[in-house]
């Protein structure tokens, strides 16, 4: 069963057309990557599922329901952590679901302990590093009440050996815990190795030009990332976005 569908959605802004005919799915527990050309309206596609933004044209459907311009459906980490810096850790991990009138310490807790920061419950957001700020922003998204989290490249400012331990995590605890997943990212190494699914946008006005099932089993180990297999799955998402044809 579809969990989330964008069906034949165009946004404008002005004359800057920026999407049409954007036609996709998600399933329940699935975790899909969206890849691009830079300006292809791959957080426009967020704002828009968020409620942030509404389609000039077309339907967002979450579990059949029509979500054009709704808000508080969707759990968001951006690009930078977003911590606020008066609040403990605990209590920005928390943030989420108090705002929906569910706080459950006991679990919060438990999810800091996973991202092996037990300790660090009292401590503030300027107290962490890069990595582990964004394990905290995980964390809240994980705990927040919405049915779909939308991540948007939560790892591009970290360094990357930084980067490839956070995606190592990440990749544990949404295999534990799993939960409906929209990743945006430009890096075509990590939309293989963390997701199910792969949406390649073409330049715009962007729609999807390809959706790439992604063959590996879980669970996925880092070591992966240096099988033959996966660079010619690396070459072939590269050559698709590229449009310079299949890989020999």
């Amino acid at each position: 069963m579809n969990h989330l569908m964008l069906k034949d959605v165009s946004k404008c802004f002005g004359s800057n057309e920026v999407m049409t005919g954007m036609n996709f799915s998600i399933k329940k527990d699935e975790f899909v990557s969206i890849i691009g050309p830079s300006g292809s309206g791959k957080s426009t596609i967020f704002n828009l599922i968020g409620g942030m933004l509404s389609p000039d044209t077309g339907q967002i459907l979450l579990e059949n329901d029509v979500i054009n311009g709704k808000r508080g459906f969707i759990s968001y980490m951006p690009q930078t952590p977003s911590l606020l810096p008066w609040r403990t850790i605990l209590d920005n991990v928390l943030l989420g679901a108090e705002l929906k009138g569910k706080k459950e310490t006991g679990k919060a807790r438990e999810m800091l302990e996973i991202a092996g920061l037990a300790g660090y419950e009292k401590a503030f957001p300027h107290e962490l590093s890069g990595g582990m700020k964004q394990r905290v922003a995980f964390i809240r998204a994980l705990l927040s009440p919405q049915a779909v989290i939308c991540l948007d490249e939560p790892f591009s400012a970290l360094d990357e050996l930084t980067r490839l331990e956070m995606q190592k995590w990440l990749i544990s605890v949404w295999e534990t815990h799993k939960r409906t997943v929209l990743f945006i990212t430009h890096n075509i190494e990590e939309a293989l190795y963390l997701s199910d699914r792969i949406l390649v946008l073409s330049q715009k006005p962007s729609m999807v030009m390809s959706e790439i099932e992604v063959p590996f089993s879980r669970p996925r180990e880092a070591g992966i990332l240096l099988e033959d297999k996966f660079l010619q799955w690396k070459r072939k998402v590269h050559y698709t976005l590229t449009g310079q044809g299949k890989t020999r």
